[in-house]
């Protein structure tokens, strides 16, 4: 299967897997926000041009999110407590870091002011994951849950990471090509037809990313994200970047770690991502963490009167098994307006994207009741939409699926053969009856025709030289980032006394949003007054 049919399959997974919360306190001002100086007082930024380093932003209202960040949204976004509003910018930064005269890109900034009366801490900047979210749309739809962190002193800042939204999104093929290509083939090839059209679409695939945005694949590495992150710093007057990173933000946190250690203030990598970069490490802890999270909702399934899935959860996965089993040859029907069958590619992404939380399996339930009561997939194909940020009604989808190949083959290019992929069929059938048979396509990754050829930056998450500590969160019933990656990505950054760990005995992809009292306390305690819990600390589900 090629390149870019296998990690179709693969990004239903692992887009929010690596697809989505800082040095003491710093010049605090008890200035009233809208008061204060302008961010970086004009001050210059060692290594660029005095238009990037003195630059000041210009905050205005913001309006509704672009198609391209969020397809679903319709209207600005809502104020926060207290008449917050939200405010929106533009940062210019280098497009190549090697040649900081050349050409610039601007990337979207969104931000709500520290609180009436609080003495400003800083800028706490977020990235939520993917990589390829946007955080412009995501942070004012979790606002409300940092808003303790706002009253407490800081201002919530997040941004469309480059190559993302309207950050110079990566733009492939169209909305209606995309559609038609998952009509076309949304199963695995098996027959010499079949792989003709997988070919044929690798090809339409990789052209239409360099027609359309072959300027940025070369340039979107996490390396250059965290370029843009001091950049920013510097910009909005910081002198420590205080973050919050989720899923894919604690992979560009901690590579931020390790490029500007000294810059390094309060932060937190909520869902942290597994280190090892090797593609069959990283598909099998995927494998495994959302087969965990399948059982887990079983065993609450069929503890209601009617479970669709059957009667014990190993008969649930035997059914959920045949069903993507039999969607290969024979797609479901359904009402879309544009004429789309329920592929197994689709229901594979509807599938997951009810074991990201808790509060999501009763939607499973439902989807899986429509398959086997009426023999549609209607709802499935709603889930799938959500999860691919595609809008139902329009068919317009976010940049979030181009950007996320892009960042991920300018991070780790190449990748394994067909032979190769299938040669570790056994174990990731193994690791997940389930989705181990599609997930193994994951391992071809960018392949030999992808432009990129070379990571100009190769990962280094070593972060023992850091100014201070990063607070690691873990959930216990993580499917896309299983607790696991974070033990180890907690020794890749040097141990506990750089990067301890909170582990949380929860479910779902993310512990902060939970609202748990223990982590909220804990994370609010650490980012507010410098109070970092000990290594290993455990909060109750």
């Amino acid at each position: 299967m090629p390149t870019h049919r296998r990690t179709h399959i693969s990004r239903a997974v692992t887009a929010a897997t690596l697809l989505a919360l800082t040095a003491a306190c710093t010049s605090g001002s008890s200035d009233r926000p809208e008061e204060r100086a302008p961010e970086s007082g004009g001050a210059p930024y060692e290594g660029l041009p005095d238009e990037l380093g003195r630059q000041s932003l210009d905050w205005t209202s913001c309006p509704a999110a672009s198609p391209s960040q969020d397809p679903m949204a319709t209207a600005p976004p809502d104020e926060l407590a207290e008449g917050a509003g939200w405010e929106c910018a533009d940062l210019e930064v280098p497009l190549d870091y090697g040649q900081p005269e050349g050409d610039t890109i601007e990337l979207a900034l969104i931000r709500a002011r520290a609180g009436d009366g609080a003495e400003r801490i800083g800028s706490l900047v977020f990235n939520f994951g993917g990589p390829g979210g946007s955080g412009v749309a995501t942070l004012p739809a979790a606002g409300e849950s940092f808003d303790s962190l706002r009253e407490g002193g800081y201002d919530l800042v997040s941004f469309d990471p480059r190559g993302v939204g309207e950050s110079e999104g990566i733009v492939c093929l169209s909305d209606a090509e995309r559609d038609a290509a998952v009509q076309e083939l949304g199963s695995l090839p098996e027959t010499d037809e079949e792989r003709e059209i997988a070919e044929r679409q690798e090809r339409e695939f990789i052209a239409a990313c360099e027609e359309n945005s072959g300027h940025m694949l070369r340039h979107v590495s996490t390396a250059n994200a965290a370029r843009d992150l001091d950049l920013m710093r510097h910009v909005l007057g910081d002198d420590a970047l205080y973050y919050f990173g989720v899923s894919y933000g604690t992979q560009l946190g901690a590579t931020y770690a390790n490029l500007f250690p000294d810059k390094v203030g309060r932060t937190v990598l909520d869902a942290v991502v597994d280190p090892d970069d090797d593609p069959v490490h990283q598909g099998l802890l995927n494998a495994m963490g959302f087969q965990r999270a399948l059982d887990h909702y079983l065993e609450d399934c069929v503890q209601q009167s009617d479970c669709p899935a059957g009667e014990n959860p190993a008969d649930g996965n035997l059914w959920i098994s045949d069903l993507l089993t039999d969607l290969e040859d024979a797609p479901l029907p359904t009402t879309d307006a544009s004429g789309r069958d329920l592929t197994v590619t689709l229901a594979f992404a509807g599938i997951i994207s009810t074991l990201y939380s808790e509060d999501s399996w009763e939607y499973l339930t439902l989807a899986l009741e429509e398959v086997r009561d009426q023999s549609t997939g209607d709802l499935l194909l709603l889930l799938s939409d959500l999860y691919n940020e595609r809008n139902p009604a329009t068919g317009e989808y976010s940049t979030q699926e181009p950007a996320f190949t892009a960042i991920r083959c300018a991070d780790q290019p190449g990748g394994l053969s067909e032979e190769e992929a299938l040669s570790h069929q056994d174990e990731f059938v193994e690791a997940s009856q389930v989705f181990g048979p599609y997930m193994v396509w994951s391992l071809g990754g960018c392949g030999d025709h992808w432009p990129v050829t070379e990571a100009a930056d190769p990962p280094n998450y070593d972060a023992t030289d850091s100014a201070e500590p990063l607070l690691l969160l873990g959930t216990a019933g993580d499917p896309a980032t299983p607790i696991e990656g974070a033990e180890r990505m907690r020794e890749a950054m040097g141990g506990p006394e750089t990067a301890p760990l909170l582990r949380w005995e929860g479910e779902g992809h993310g512990a902060y949003l939970s609202e748990s009292p223990c982590v909220v306390e804990a994370v609010d305690a650490w980012l507010l007054n410098g109070e970092i819990p000990p290594d290993d600390t455990t909060c109750p589900a």
